[in-house]
């Protein structure tokens, strides 16, 4: 869309959303009618049960053949979006063909003898709820995957047909209830300025494929397609999660000046791809990414992200009845090593319980006064050993195809470290034995630093360690007694408490003492605001999103280590936040 677009006579407004996809779009609104649709819920009589099944199948079937038919749309795309949307719509596929919603829609039909869309629209809530509970944002936005599946096989059994984009104004703004990621592969980039919508969030497949395809995007705005007219100039400011409805010229003119900012901005990110993470003084700093969907591996590499320092492994129990077994886990996690073509890929185990729930473990997973402090992690996997091995056992075949490590969630003790190498060596001895292939030397394993029992113990678990990984989500909460994902507490969760800072730099310097790697995983990787201070701190090695890689290497390439050393001394020694975030501020 040109810079030159004429001011609205109407009052300007401005929505708050989640920035999702940073960049700015400036066009006229194309509202589409996406998201839940309306059913009419009647009874079946007894006689027309079988019937009424069938038609249900028969419309998971033509749903199946849809996505089929998009993907193969999809690898016509350019660059490594074919590859990426490839993967979202086979996760799509798979919950059509073998997830506990296909099954729950097909007895409620049978049980309650209701028709085959308020089944579906049940389900699909019922699930949705559920996921939508998880305060890990990665897995509660899986919720919206089902909520797509769902309206997908709705109309198919209503006849609803779809919108294409083809024929839009070149630079219009997609407006939805929601956007799954099969309307993105409608979206011409050449033709579509930006989208945004009621419903998703930062780790939502659609939020994905928006960074992909460089598509600013906001989510998160309630009834927001009920709040604009088709036609209507609109400014989406991905970055900070406005959408602008009837700019005025001021603000038009302000948003023309960012985008072009913008644009300046990320050619200079872009050439860094290619250049060496290294300090001013020389210093080598290692950036990897943190990943938890192949989609995910191709943006890691193309961000020049140095390995996968964090594989979440989660997603394979996540929205299934049963446990995956070893070939299951292991057919999952080998794109990921195999895309990787020789860098090292850190594969953390299970961290289930507490507040990460999955269908088959109910039985597994007690339900305490406190799940956080409960049965979960390397916990629940210590104390149901089969679920260990069979992942270990994926782990160890997975690395006969490239570097791995394995990495273990929530350790507070050494012996913890001590039983899972136990483990891994009797599965290492029989998958050889079996004839298996697996790698010549058994894979590093390595404890994530998330407690504040572990930081203080850091020698003792470094000593029975090959490597270590701070998670200073966790261990932020743990140490201030505050659950971020609790509305009434969440503002004062503060990775700057002084509390905080010290378990970090108690952390780094006690793993560097006992000669043990150790890297950082959690958000603080991946804000340049906190490189300098991370570095300051002993730090040299940084796991984030594949999204925040450029503007960290560009930040380290700014600082001087003797320098920040002596800053992160000082801010150290300060007594509260605010006084941390002033010194942390200003300009070095």
């Amino acid at each position: 869309m040109s810079d030159d677009v004429p001011p609205s006579p109407l009052p300007e407004r401005v929505l708050q959303g989640l920035g999702v996809a940073a960049g700015v779009a400036i066009g006229p609104a194309h509202v589409i009618e996406t998201g839940r649709l309306r059913v009419r819920e009647y009874k079946i009589p007894a006689s027309g049960i079988a019937d009424e099944r069938k038609r249900f199948a028969d419309a998971v079937d033509a749903s199946i053949k849809q996505l089929r038919k998009l993907q193969h749309r999809a690898s016509k795309l350019s660059g490594a979006s074919a590859e990426e949307m490839g993967f979202l719509l086979e996760a799509s596929l798979q919950i059509l063909s073998s997830s506990r919603l296909i099954r729950r829609v097909d007895e409620r039909i049978a049980t309650e003898r209701v028709n085959a869309e308020a089944a579906v629209q049940f389900e699909t809530g019922r699930i949705e709820e559920e996921f939508a509970q998880l305060p890990d944002a990665y897995l509660a936005g899986r919720a919206q995957d089902i909520q797509d599946v769902g309206v997908r096989i709705i109309r198919r059994l209503t006849n609803t047909p779809y919108a294409g984009f083809a024929d839009l104004p070149k630079g219009s703004i997609i407006i939805a209830r929601s956007i799954t990621p099969a309307d993105t592969v409608l979206m011409d980039p050449e033709r579509i300025g930006g989208f945004a919508a009621a419903y998703g969030g930062p780790e939502s497949h659609t939020a994905i494929m928006g960074r992909s395809l460089g598509l600013p995007a906001v989510l998160g705005i309630a009834n927001l397609e009920e709040q604009i007219e088709a036609g209507q100039m609109l400014v989406v400011d991905g970055t900070t999660g406005r959408v602008v409805i009837n700019p005025t010229e001021a603000t038009l003119a302000r948003y023309a000046k960012e985008r072009r900012r913008l644009q300046r901005e990320r050619a200079v990110l872009d050439r860094l791809r290619t250049l060496r993470a290294v300090t001013l003084d020389g210093t080598k700093v290692a950036l990897q990414a943190n990943v938890e969907l192949p989609l995910e591996v191709e943006l890691a590499v193309r961000a020049g992200a140095e390995g996968i320092g964090l594989l979440r492994t989660e997603f394979l129990f996540m929205n299934r009845d049963d446990l995956p077994n070893q070939q299951e886990q292991f057919e999952l996690m080998r794109p990921f090593v195999v895309s990787m073509n020789g860098k090292p890929v850190t594969i953390r185990t299970f961290d289930l319980g507490g507040d990460k729930l999955s269908p088959a473990l109910r039985d597994k997973l007690p339900t305490g006064p406190n799940p956080a402090l409960g049965l979960r992690a390397i916990r629940l996997s210590l104390k149901h050993k089969p679920l260990l091995e069979a992942q270990l056992g994926a782990i160890l075949r997975v690395a006969a195809l490239g570097p791995v490590r394995i990495l273990l969630p929530m350790v507070s003790t050494a012996s913890e470290l001590v039983r899972v190498r136990a483990v891994l060596h009797k599965v290492y001895g029989r998958l050889k034995k079996a004839k298996v292939r697996v790698p010549d030397k058994m894979p590093p394993l390595g404890a994530m630093i998330e407690i504040p029992a572990a930081a203080l113990a850091v020698r003792s678990i470094a000593a029975a360690a090959d490597f270590l990984s701070l998670g200073t989500n966790d261990l932020t909460m743990y140490t201030l007694a505050i659950d971020r994902g609790d509305e009434h507490v969440a503002d004062l969760y503060d990775p700057l408490h002084p509390a905080v800072l010290q378990l970090i730099y108690t952390a780094i310097q006690g793993a560097q003492a006992a000669g043990v790697p150790i890297a950082l995983c959690g958000e603080m990787a991946g804000d340049p605001r906190y490189t300098a201070l991370l570095l300051g701190f002993g730090l040299r090695d940084f796991s984030m999103r594949p999204s925040g890689l450029a503007r960290v290497k560009q930040r380290v390439r700014g600082v001087d280590i003797e320098e920040v050393t002596r800053r992160s001394q000082l801010i150290l020694s300060q007594p509260d936040s605010a006084a941390i975030a002033k010194l942390l501020d200003e300009k070095s």
